[in-house]
């Protein structure tokens, strides 16, 4: 973290940067110092749980040490320490993790870490699968400047990367740099590459230095002893690809730019999680609806794993949670995925096509659109029975 002052309180005692066993006005004056530079303050409370939060004000720094006061238990033996800031980190952000977010324990936990190392990462995995929210999540759990470029829709990479040369009457000819050499200037920055592998390749030129660990630099200009930009201290580039031969519009990924990755892959989510992920989306969406979504994406995804599938891409949990919303605002099942799914497949081939299989699909549940309902005829006279025992 910038301008982050780690201190340990335990048991009275305040270890680590600010000393062992200090008097109240030492620990006070370091707090006030750490109120008036608006710096964070990580330490343990007594059941050996990591905190950190930012000093805002002097009645907090009031509080904390009242409570240090109070604590009558002798001080602890000097405490060994840990000068890795890594663990602290990893605890808060296996903390922050969002309970909405289907990613696993250790993808989270390895993603941050990396994060917290300024290592480049790629996740890699089918479209709508959660790469993006993950990497904002990952963000916000760390509490880092966020910075976001789509690449896969960008048609101009050295505007988008570097910036333009302007020329304004009066003032000449100058240079107004892009968001992206300001965001590299952040201290502990995360920075995401949406859809890097299907990026023009002169942006993967552009950020070969970026990435290189070796030089981290950005290049203003192509000419000899042209002014660079040195990417600042804890930066980390989180990159989001889609790989292989069922993404359209994909291109093949340069090797010397993917050697700057740690791969982080993401994998579908399964029929089940797929299913709580609608329900925690639409609380009051039928359950029925949200079982039947989940299962026409799952059977798509296993389709796509058969030695030779009849589709070219799976329904992503993007399209699902788009069903789903449909669905609840009134859309009919059938309906909802003329719109939202169907587009995706070719329909080419008529009854072979894949349009007509994902139809297939979705009819296995059309019994939903058209739900059975029981009626009374109260025309019809009861019979009268007489029992005898």
């Amino acid at each position: 973290m910038k301008n982050e002052m780690i201190a340990k309180i335990e048991n009275g005692t305040v270890i680590n940067g600010l000393g062992i066993d200090v008097t109240n006005q030492v620990k006070s004056d370091a707090l006030s110092r750490a109120l008036d530079a608006g710096e964070k303050v990580m330490w343990m409370n007594d059941k050996g749980v990591w905190k950190r939060e930012r000093l805002l004000s002097q009645t907090k720094i009031n509080e904390i040490l009242m409570a240090l006061d109070n604590v009558h238990t002798p001080a602890p033996e000097p405490v060994a320490v840990s000068s890795n800031p890594v663990l602290g980190f990893l605890q808060t952000a296996m903390e922050m993790k969002p309970k909405e977010l289907f990613c696993s324990d250790l993808k989270w936990k390895f993603l941050s870490r990396c994060v917290i190392r300024g290592k480049n990462v790629m996740m890699t995995g089918a479209a709508g699968t959660g790469k993006t929210y993950t990497a904002q999540k990952v963000a916000e759990g760390l509490e880092r400047e966020f910075f976001y470029f789509n690449l896969g829709a960008t048609q101009d990479p050295r505007s988008t990367l570097i910036g333009n040369t302007h020329f304004k009457e009066g003032d000449g000819t100058f240079f107004n740099a892009s968001l992206f050499v300001k965001a590299i200037q952040t201290e502990d920055s995360v920075i995401l590459l949406d859809e890097l592998s299907r990026a023009n390749p002169e942006a993967w030129n552009i950020l070969m230095t970026v990435l290189d660990e070796g030089q981290r630099y950005l290049r203003l200009d192509e000419q000899e002893g042209a002014p660079t930009i040195k990417v600042a201290k804890g930066v980390s580039f989180i990159a989001t690809a889609n790989i292989g031969n069922e993404f359209t519009s994909t291109r093949v990924m340069d090797r010397a730019l993917m050697d700057r990755f740690t791969i982080v892959e993401v994998d579908a989510l399964d029929e089940e999680k797929e299913k709580e992920l609608l329900l925690q989306n639409y609380p009051e969406l039928d359950v029925k609806f949200a079982s039947a979504i989940a299962n026409i994406a799952d059977m798509s995804r296993k389709e796509l794993k058969t030695e030779n599938p009849r589709l070219s891409t799976a329904i992503s949990t993007r399209s699902t949670l788009e069903l789903a919303g449909l669905i609840y605002d009134g859309f009919k099942l059938s309906e909802a995925a003329e719109v939202a799914v169907l587009p995706f497949y070719d329909a080419e081939g008529g009854v072979d096509s894949e349009r007509t299989y994902v139809q297939q699909l979705i009819q296995k549940h059309s019994h939903l659109d058209n739900p059975v309902v029981e009626t009374v005829d109260t025309d019809v006279t009861d019979d009268v029975f007489t029992i005898t025992e």
